[in-house]
């Protein structure tokens, strides 16, 4: 496994700390497609978007999944998606919710955030399905948990969001509070616990689908469900502190849900 992946694969702590817990071959895997993610959200996710190296990544992406040969991230994420039977249209809305990021700044109900949210995280959901050899029955439930994942992600980065251009947080909600904008107000905290309370009650119905994971694998799920919903819970104290940093579980708190899920298994 080339330390590429891995190097990618460190930038996203929850998503790397839980993934330690898989066996070495699933953890190699999950890494190559993490690097391809995070290479492809780099490019869109920044002040200054590198439009033509995004749609050169596209184009790349393409012509390595029909088999010609590609830079190292996306050529091996392209051999994984080969080997492990990723469907042609769940990476292309991948590309597409990534592309919305590059024009759409703003949503205005959750239904249209839905569709963003299908492509940049639903089917990272299927993608570990289909690496971690689930059966079809679970597809709903890995949907639903990078549904959730994403919208703590969300809730998390209003800040950092903010700072690009972006607000998530559907427009409708907001007026549900009366909240005119992002911004240090009772009426935005409401938002926010509003927000958590979606988030909880998706990520709830997601773990019903932690009958079909293997028992060895468990242990990597649960752990990043676990630091996210500690996140939710850091956040719901202090709803406004996501204007002002990124809220993160201590690093003693990591080790004691580690712990306490390697001990289930």
């Amino acid at each position: 496994m080339s330390s590429l992946h891995y190097a990618f694969f460190r930038k996203g702590r929850n998503f790397f700390y839980s993934s330690v817990l898989f066996p070495r071959p699933v953890r190699d895997e999950v890494a190559v497609l993490y690097s391809f993610v995070r290479y492809v959200d780099d490019l869109v996710d920044r002040p200054e978007p590198l439009v033509e190296d995004f749609y050169r990544a596209w184009r790349l992406t393409e012509r390595s999944l029909d088999g010609a040969a590609a830079p190292p991230v996306i050529g091996d994420f392209a051999e994984l998606a080969r080997r492990r039977g990723f469907e042609r249209r769940w990476i292309e809305a991948f590309l597409e919710s990534m592309e919305m990021d590059l024009h759409k700044k703003r949503y205005a109900t959750f239904g249209e955030l839905l569709r963003y949210i299908y492509g940049s995280a639903e089917v990272i959901g299927l993608f570990m399905a289909k690496i971690l050899g689930l059966p079809p029955a679970s597809y709903p439930y890995a949907r639903l948990l990078g549904r959730a994942y994403q919208l703590i992600n969300m809730i998390r980065d209003v800040g950092e969001d903010l700072a690009l251009g972006r607000v998530y947080i559907p427009a409708e909600d907001m007026e549900r509070f009366g909240a005119r904008g992002v911004g240090p107000t009772e009426e935005f905290a409401q938002v926010v616990r509003y927000e958590l309370a979606r988030y909880l009650h998706i990520q709830k119905a997601a773990e019903e689908g932690y009958r079909y994971i293997p028992r060895r694998l468990l242990p990597a799920i649960k752990t990043a469900s676990d630091l996210y919903k500690r996140t939710a819970m850091l956040i719901w104290r202090r709803p406004l502190s996501v204007l002002s940093h990124k809220v993160r579980p201590r690093f003693g708190e990591v080790v004691l849900l580690y712990v306490k899920n390697v001990a289930s298994i």
